[in-house]
């Protein structure tokens, strides 16, 4: 009885200490989601968006108009059954252990900032490393048969980085099934300002 009642009246605390911190957070993520933490190779890293309401992002990410070709507005999917996602579902990606988020910039623009727990994987060497993903080498190319749930992104709705590598994947066998696309990227992630690993 005793022991029922000391799990209660932690869970009444733990409750309340987490609602009271998103209470805190006058800028949430979403409705019923404050912050999130989520694992990193160099350890838990709390996404949260900016709390200044006036803040304004500058730089590259603020640019509208880039020349097309090569920085043309990407289709809504790169490949037939590859699912496009929003901020929200890569979130539930990045809580995954069982899955994994792919930045598919070049390394530069991945050490000058990225989406906490994603994995730099540059679309100019995907095809050469899917067994990071789950594939396994065979005679044909690659067996992709345990292929892991993977979601790709690159620098926004102009960017051809992630669809270039999507399609990759699949010519290789990658199925696209499995295979998830954050169209916005990292302007996206930016505009909404939520935290960013590395660079600024």
């Amino acid at each position: 009885m005793i022991r029922t009642l000391l799990f209660a009246a932690i869970a009444v605390v733990v409750g309340f200490t987490a609602r009271s911190h998103a209470e805190d957070l006058k800028v949430g993520i979403g409705r019923d989601m404050g912050s999130v933490t989520v694992e990193t190779p160099d350890g838990p890293v709390e996404i949260r968006r900016i709390q200044d309401e006036a803040h304004e992002i500058t730089g590259e990410f603020a640019r509208t108009s880039r020349a097309c070709p090569p920085f043309c507005i990407q289709p809504m999917s790169p490949a037939e059954g590859v699912t496009t996602i929003g901020e929200l579902e890569l979130i539930e990606m990045l809580k995954d252990p069982d899955a994994l988020v792919v930045d598919s910039r070049t390394v530069d623009w991945f050490q000058g900032g990225s989406i906490p727990g994603a994995i730099s994987l540059p679309y100019t060497q995907v095809g050469d490393r899917l067994s990071e993903l789950g594939c396994e080498p065979d005679f044909d190319g690659w067996d992709c048969a345990e292929a892991k749930r993977v979601a790709l992104f690159c620098n926004g709705l102009w960017c051809g980085q992630s669809p270039t590598a999507i399609r990759a994947m699949v010519a290789a066998g990658y199925p696209a099934e499995r295979i998830f696309y954050y169209r916005g990227g990292m302007q996206s992630w930016r505009v909404l300002g939520l935290t960013v690993t590395g660079g600024e």
